[in-house]
């Protein structure tokens, strides 16, 4: 697949992954949610990798990236998000959850000596006003006694997924993507199941039709098709670009929340939109066009 693709193909998958699962808490709770669909992922991609002909226990040389990028892509950033959106509007959630641009730049620049460059800066720049713009009315009422956690649940989800994104560049997982992919997905599953276990959550009596529509598209399209695209992306780009390409994501979340859940964005949104997706443009037109190869 040409990486200049995985951008887009990324910011429509996680992008309307976010009222899905919106739609989803309506009737699952959040460990739930996350171990169902983790689980439903990771299995997916088991299932590909055993009709490859691949190996599906990974080996010793693996287990140090599936787990940090267990811990910290699948497990905190999922478990954040869920938590996240039912604290303050799922528009909300998604564009606070991507300054994690901004983090993984810093992140980038002290630990793996990124430096982003003019076009980057440019980018980087442009997305940091745009969401600053999305999140003002978040800050403002927080500072007038609303719920802190509105913020800082995001906050801690970007954090998540940006020193995530850093630990990939530096310790690049071994061994073959997919299956790579997958056991980091089971850890976060198995996060969820004990969880759910120690809260005392339980599976609903009743599924509506969209709850069930919303878990198959979170759990084919979101999870399994969306990690894999996004781990290839990474491997043949800077952190700081990687996750500059997709700030596109919460404009697409914040677009299809108008649609599918109600969500109302306000003109400043408008404003914001347009300088996220002028950051993205950036990042997404200099990625390089060749194919990225399989991982053996």
């Amino acid at each position: 697949m040409p990486v200049r693709l995985i951008p887009l193909l990324l910011a429509l998958a996680w992008g309307l992954n976010w009222p899905a699962v919106k739609i989803m808490l309506s009737a699952l709770p959040p460990f739930v949610l996350r171990g169902l669909g983790l689980s439903g992922g990771a299995a997916l991609l088991l299932l590909l990798a055993a009709a490859q002909g691949k190996r599906v226990w990974p080996q010793r040389a693996a287990w140090p990236g599936i787990l940090v990028g267990g811990a910290l892509t699948v497990a905190a950033f999922n478990f954040c998000t869920a938590f996240a959106q039912l604290s303050t509007s799922t528009s909300r959630a998604a564009v606070l959850t991507f300054t994690t641009p901004m983090m993984a730049a810093l992140l980038g620049w002290l630990f793996l000596g990124e430096r982003p460059g003019r076009r980057g800066a440019t980018a980087l720049g442009l997305g940091a006003v745009g969401i600053a713009v999305l999140a003002w009315p978040v800050l403002r009422a927080t500072a007038q006694g609303g719920p802190l956690r509105g913020l800082v649940l995001p906050l801690l989800a970007a954090l998540a997924w940006a020193l995530g994104t850093v630990a990939a560049k530096r310790w690049p997982p071994q061994g073959d993507r997919v299956v790579v992919t997958a056991w980091q997905l089971g850890l976060g599953a198995a996060t969820g199941g004990v969880a759910a276990l120690v809260t005392g959550e339980h599976l609903p009596p009743m599924w509506p039709a969209a709850v069930v529509a919303a878990l198959v598209y979170h759990v084919v399209i979101a999870t399994a098709l969306a990690y894999v695209m996004w781990y290839r992306m990474l491997a043949s780009a800077s952190a700081t670009a990687a996750t500059l390409a997709v700030l596109a994501v919460p404009v697409v979340g914040v677009l299809g929340a108008m649609a599918l859940v109600g969500d109302r964005p306000s003109a400043s949104d408008w404003l914001g939109f347009a300088l996220v997706l002028s950051g993205a443009a950036l990042v997404a037109l200099k990625l390089p066009g060749r194919r990225v190869p399989q991982a053996a």
